[in-house]
């Protein structure tokens, strides 16, 4: 949910701002309006040493840099050249020079190769290696095969200059090993440019009064602390006035979520926060996207990979805050896969020993002809939809009023009521003469809300043109944004069946089952393929369930998201 703000102005003689802005700073809650990018010079020259700091915090704890990258680069282009020159085995490059017989190094396929050649001229064979012969020729050689470069130097002398590589690279590695324990003062002083950086901007944001002799700040604050900051307030030597902030004001935005819900708020940051009028929905991704990821996913061992990849993460410090999250989705796809009745690629629904009340939990077989696997992912979609659609009508009467939002109304009562007769007469809850006469009644409401009360404040010709446009709209994109569910269904099954086929790969090396070489292809070709398969599905089950709530539910819930973050003084 949105945390509610209070809107605090404050005038206080110039001089005295900058004591001003520390003490809010301290109080810790205090978003003073200001500007997010550098204004001038000095929030410039403070922003490129942050960005400094920071690379350095990330190089220190990567272990690696660009340095680091170039001297390993170095050293394969040094490795690339032994493979080159080791062909050509040792030979004392000073001798040949001081016999002044020309020398000629040349490489051809091993057909090609004419056997008479040592015979007719100076040939020395070096090499003969995958259908290739290398060879030397002494003096003015009439051997019709183009000579190849010359080797510049041998390959004992490039290991040489490789091992003095290796040790090169040593040697910076040991030193970003040490430099670890400058970490913690490298954040504190990263910290401290921050800090420096806000109150500046704060600073410099201030509107001029009374010549320049008194300065204006604007700020915002969680309505929980109006008592603290009020006693606090007083004791500033400053004017100030508190009101409720409204959408006009363009308040910071700051979520107030459970512990669970709390850890997809990453997700809903990748988007954009909500206006100070619109609805927080990362409650409804906590639900959903775990949801969509672990049918993407659906498989029960991969779960079990992301759990323990979460717990890993826990030890890294730039990904440890996202551990929790990765848990989250490792759970829900475990718990997902069982019902998928997926684990590593294998079908546990045919397992004898598999208890019958697990098994009744799996969905297996038919709805209607249709995979019931299929068939749920479409379900799901309807009712994520009808959710966007119940959201986007109750935040539309709050803000705009009940008549302000008849046109809402309108196709919540048509699709959204639709939907949940459809259901009760699919099972028989109701009697057919019921169902003909709410249908009817439902058809009758929504329409007077399309298309003539869309807008109370146009005429009724007005309101029937943009109703007939809206429903061209709605009525294709609809069904579009419906079947775009399946991909729930297509992506959980096609890492299922890339899961078995491994499987199967796997299983023909074993033969008649015999302890042999068989098992060890059996556990390369399961580790590589199910690693490759865990890989692509992660992907896969990351970006589409981003894509069905950013698109298909924003879009139906008429979500904005043009908030800006709360940044809070510290």
């Amino acid at each position: 949910m949105i945390d509610r703000m209070t809107r605090y102005d404050f005038i206080l003689l110039s001089g005295n701002k900058d004591s001003f802005l520390e003490s809010l700073g301290s109080l810790g809650v205090m978003d003073v309006t200001r500007s997010s990018k550098p204004v001038d010079e000095k929030s410039a020259a403070l922003l490129s040493e942050a960005e400094a700091v920071g690379e350095e915090i990330s190089r220190i704890e990567k272990g690696s840099d660009p340095h680091l990258k170039a001297l390993e680069s170095e050293r394969d282009a040094l490795q690339r050249e032994a493979q080159a020159c080791a062909v050509w085995g040792e030979y004392d490059r000073t001798k040949m020079d001081e016999l002044g017989i020309p020398v000629a190094f040349h490489c051809v396929p091993e057909k090609k190769f004419d056997a008479s050649w040592p015979g007719q001229f100076a040939v020395q064979e070096v090499a003969r290696e995958k259908g290739k012969v290398w060879f030397v020729t002494l003096g003015d050689s009439d051997v019709p095969v183009p000579a190849l470069p010359a080797p510049s130097r041998t390959v004992a002398e490039v290991h040489r200059d490789i091992e003095a590589k290796e040790a090169e690279i040593d040697a910076y590695r040991k030193e970003l090993e040490a430099l670890k324990d400058t970490l913690p003062s490298l954040r504190d002083k990263l910290s401290g440019l921050r800090r420096e950086m806000g109150l500046y901007l704060a600073s410099v944001s201030g509107e001029s009064a009374a010549d320049g002799g008194l300065t204006v700040f604007e700020g915002f604050a969680p309505s929980s602390e109006d008592e603290r900051l009020a006693k606090a307030f007083d004791e500033l030597d400053c004017v100030w006035f508190a009101s409720k902030a409204n959408v006009e004001d363009n308040p910071p935005i700051k979520l107030k979520n459970n512990k669970f819900v709390k850890q997809f708020e990453v997700l809903t940051d990748m988007y954009g926060r909500p206006d100070y009028n619109e609805f927080d929905p990362t409650p409804y991704i906590s639900i959903f996207f775990l949801l969509f990821f672990a049918m993407c996913m659906g498989d029960a061992g991969y779960g079990i990979l992301l759990v323990i990849t979460g717990m890993l993460l826990r030890k890294v410090p730039s990904l440890k805050n996202l551990a929790p999250l990765v848990t989250i989705l490792g759970v829900g796809t475990f718990i997902t896969g069982i019902v998928m009745h997926t684990f590593f690629g294998y079908d546990i629904s045919t397992l004898p020993w598999i208890p019958s009340w697990l098994k009744a939990v799996m969905i297996t077989g038919t709805i209607a002809g249709f995979e019931a696997q299929m068939v749920l992912s479409l379900v799901i979609g309807v009712i994520h939809l009808c959710l966007a659609m119940v959201v986007k009508t109750v935040y539309a009467t709050r803000n705009k009023g009940f008549l302000g939002s008849l046109g809402v109304w309108g196709w919540s009562v048509l699709i959204v009521g639709g939907v949940i007769v459809a259901g009760l007469a699919m099972f028989k809850l109701l009697p057919s003469n019921v169902v003909k006469w709410i249908v009817i009644a439902l058809g009758i409401l929504s329409a007077l809300g399309i298309f003539l009360f869309n807008d109370i404040h146009r005429s009724p010709l007005k309101n029937i043109g943009s109703g007939l446009w809206e429903t061209y709209n709605t009525v294709t994109g609809l069904l579009g944004d419906v079947l775009s569910y399946l991909r729930l269904y297509a992506l959980g099954l096609a890492g299922g069946m890339l899961g078995k086929a491994f499987n199967d790969i796997a299983s023909m090396t074993l033969g008649d089952g015999s302890f042999g070489i068989g098992w060890l292809f059996f556990v390369i070709i399961l580790i590589i393929g199910h690693a490759l398969n865990f890989a692509m599905c992660c992907l896969g089950a990351f970006v589409h369930p981003l894509r069905l709530n950013f698109l298909e539910f924003f879009k139906n819930s008429g979500y904005d998201g043009k908030g800006r973050k709360y940044n809070p003084l510290v």
